[in-house]
């Protein structure tokens, strides 16, 4: 086996540079776990079944074909810049630095909090063991340890991530298996007629409407897959594994989502009392499993919970690490952001600020934290279909070493789709149109601090890997 390549220590003429420690498969163990199937099957699910009933599965099969067109232009963007900064390190490089800090300022601010989102529901899980479990504080502590295992080695963390994964899949085949092997319903049934609660009780068909509204949320559930381009820089051959990367980890999430909830849908007992259930997955599995399985299972996803607020710490530290390297903030601030640790080549002060804030994050009212992170990302997955069609025009991505297929497609169904969720969002009165005014916030205020405050310093400079 060869040895890993070691990135040589700054200098004056070059930029703080990360180790290259990961193979293809590594990179693709802890993509997988940010993008948690599991939690996404357990949390978000129900309130797509909810929405649009059975349904969901055409929901989920529509949000798919939409993540294979984001999947495509993540996948030809990162192969041309495999970069540690992720998608503002794209979109500045192939639209301008005035996007690219817009990006940033959206990634930054969605990232840090989702932190939280997530990592409170690890004492919604746990809770099933332990009655009276403060979640916040629970959720603080999930933080405060993901922090201390991403300061390791990046292998060590492919190592963790992997096992966690494997834990979290061996839950959603157990969930498959139960309704596969107790299908009370045809499959024809999800397809040509889909049916969702009716006032009270019973089932009335579920119209394309809610479907497709229902779309929206689940588009959503896959997404993560992009985050790979965040250990470009620790990847061995980037340029091709980071694309292949992409690629597989939205192919395996597709079908890791997708088929337990079809086994769901198939092999609910009476689907009525499955509809109208407060906890559609509980009433499930103890009806076909018992309550102990509940129990285990109930545990795994709290392990998988976990796992992806480690998998999102450690590419949040490097987004801080990165918007350090290219002089964001103040000369003594940058320079913290992009120590490295002496042992690990990790960059351990960024980390330890992003487990600081996203601690903090913890204790904010939940409901504020799903405003200001929930349509952040309509306008990241928009700037980056835009970057892709800019980077063919002008050339800037000519030297990527994976190009897509039927160009311009992807990134024109995508922005499509997109303009849908949208408003589909903005109907949302509750969540979804104020968060497309925080949204827009965020863009103003990033937008208002590079012409304020980068700009008449000098500008921004964007920095990266020696063989950027």
């Amino acid at each position: 086996m060869a040895a890993p390549e070691v990135r040589p220590p700054a200098a004056a003429d070059r930029p703080p540079a990360l180790h290259r420690g990961l193979r293809t498969v590594g990179a693709l163990l802890i993509v997988l776990s940010a993008v948690t199937p599991a939690s996404s099957v357990f949390i978000i699910a129900p309130g797509v079944i909810s929405q649009a009933g059975t349904g969901a599965f055409l929901s989920f099969a529509a949000a798919g074909v939409v993540g294979i067109f984001m999947a495509f232009v993540y996948a030809e963007l990162s192969s041309a810049y495999p970069l540690t900064g992720g998608e503002y390190a794209i979109v500045g490089r192939t639209l301008g630095r005035m996007p690219g800090f817009v990006v940033l300022g959206l990634i930054l601010i969605s990232q840090l909090l989702i932190l939280a989102v997530i990592a409170l529901g690890v004492g919604t899980y746990l809770g099933v063991l332990i009655d009276g479990l403060n979640g916040p504080v629970v959720a603080a502590v999930t933080v405060v340890l993901a922090t201390v295992v991403a300061i390791f080695d990046i292998k060590v963390n492919a190592v963790v991530t992997g096992i966690f994964l494997a834990i979290e899949m061996i839950a959603l085949v157990v969930l498959s298996a139960l309704g596969f092997l107790h299908v009370e319903r045809p499959f024809t049934d999800l397809v040509t007629n889909p049916v969702v609660a009716g006032e009270g009780s019973g089932v009335t068909a579920a119209s394309a409407g809610l479907i497709a509204a229902a779309t929206a949320v689940a588009i959503f559930s896959y997404n993560g897959y992009g985050s790979a381009v965040y250990f470009g820089e620790e990847t061995h051959d980037a340029k091709k594994a980071i694309a292949r990367t992409i690629l597989w980890a939205l192919g395996i999430t597709v079908a890791a989502e997708l088929i337990p909830i079809t086994a769901v849908l198939l092999g609910a007992p009476d689907l009525d009392k499955l509809l109208h259930s407060e906890n559609m997955l509980e009433y499930f599995i103890t009806e076909r499993g018992g309550d102990t399985l509940n129990t285990v299972i109930s545990l795994a996803i709290a392990l998988a919970i976990l796992n992806a607020v480690i998998a999102i710490m450690l590419l949040t530290a490097r987004l801080v690490f990165s918007s350090g390297r290219d002089g964001t903030w103040t000369p003594k601030v940058d320079g913290a952001l992009t120590a490295l640790h002496p042992r690990f080549g990790t960059p351990w002060i960024a980390t330890i600020i992003a487990g600081a804030l996203g601690t903090a994050a913890c204790f904010l009212d939940e409901k504020f934290l799903l405003v200001v992170t929930g349509t952040s990302l309509v306008a990241v997955y928009a700037a980056l279909c835009l970057a892709v069609i800019a980077g063919r025009r002008n050339g800037s991505t000519a030297h990527a070493g994976y190009r897509m297929p039927l160009f311009p497609l992807a990134p024109v169904a995508a922005l499509c789709a997109l303009v849908y969720v949208i408003y589909q969002n903005a109907k949302d009165t509750e969540v979804g149109r104020p968060s497309l005014f925080v949204t827009l916030g965020v863009i103003a205020v990033s937008a208002a601090y590079f012409a304020l405050v980068l700009r008449r310093r000098g500008g921004w400079h964007l920095k990266g890997a020696e063989d950027d």
